[in-house]
């Protein structure tokens, strides 16, 4: 009994059990869906919005160079992130919800501990970085992100505060390292573009107009206007 009321005035077991009940009233055909999206969906969409926003928008940037580095960074930041994750995890050893509290409807079952969410922090990393190259995918991202959030309560394997703590590492990383992270990526981008493979960093360049291309074109004057001349 003691262990139901100290649930009932935790805010975050609380948030937890509000989310998670959802899945108890849903049907197994939406509660496989938002475990698959929160276990490889939105990652993947996160990555592939990386991979649109260079293409699409970086390389076609006024300083494209300066545009690509940020896009690289979203992706070092989220691996970062990622790798950040397994210290932390190690040292504050939360367990999973279901460890310690009965009555959820666990869809998913992770292995190690629970705190931070790392696909949250890896999605609010490319988030953040995005956001700096292009508000409208940074805003999708981070819509993708708290997507996730939802997902990784909703299956029954992390906090509200794991994921919060999620957001917070992938958001920190990002911009905490932006500096010198950025200077060292746009000296390689600003490279890569004065070679052969500077397609990587700027879209081609269109047509130049046939004079610019050909030079000052030579007129030729005809006998017909010497005479009026003359």
């Amino acid at each position: 009994m003691a262990k139901v009321t100290g649930d009932t005035v935790n805010p975050d077991v609380s948030l937890l059990r509000g989310i998670n009940g959802l899945s108890g009233h849903a049907s197994h055909g939406v509660d496989r869906a938002v475990a698959w999206a929160g276990g490889y969906g939105l990652v993947a969409l996160a990555l592939l919005l990386a991979v649109w926003c260079w293409w699409r928008v970086a390389r076609r940037a006024e300083d494209a160079p300066a545009a690509v580095a940020g896009v690289l960074w979203s992706g070092l930041a989220a691996g970062i992130a990622t790798l950040l994750d397994l210290p932390i995890r190690a040292f504050v050893q939360r367990p999973r919800p279901y460890a310690d509290h009965d009555g959820l409807h666990v869809l998913v079952h992770d292995g190690g501990y629970s705190f931070v969410s790392v696909r949250s922090a890896v999605i609010a990393a490319i988030a953040v970085g995005l956001f700096t190259v292009d508000r409208r995918f940074g805003v999708i991202a981070l819509l993708a992100a708290l997507a996730e959030g939802f997902c990784d309560i909703y299956v029954g394997t992390h906090y509200p505060t794991d994921v919060i703590g999620g957001f917070a590492l992938g958001a920190a990383t990002v911009l905490l390292l932006t500096a010198p992270a950025l200077a060292l990526l746009t000296r390689l981008t600003t490279g890569v573009a004065r070679g052969r493979a500077a397609v990587l960093v700027r879209s081609s360049p269109r047509a130049a107009p046939a004079a610019k291309r050909l030079g000052p074109r030579k007129v030729r004057h005809s006998s017909t206007d010497k005479d009026l001349a003359a």
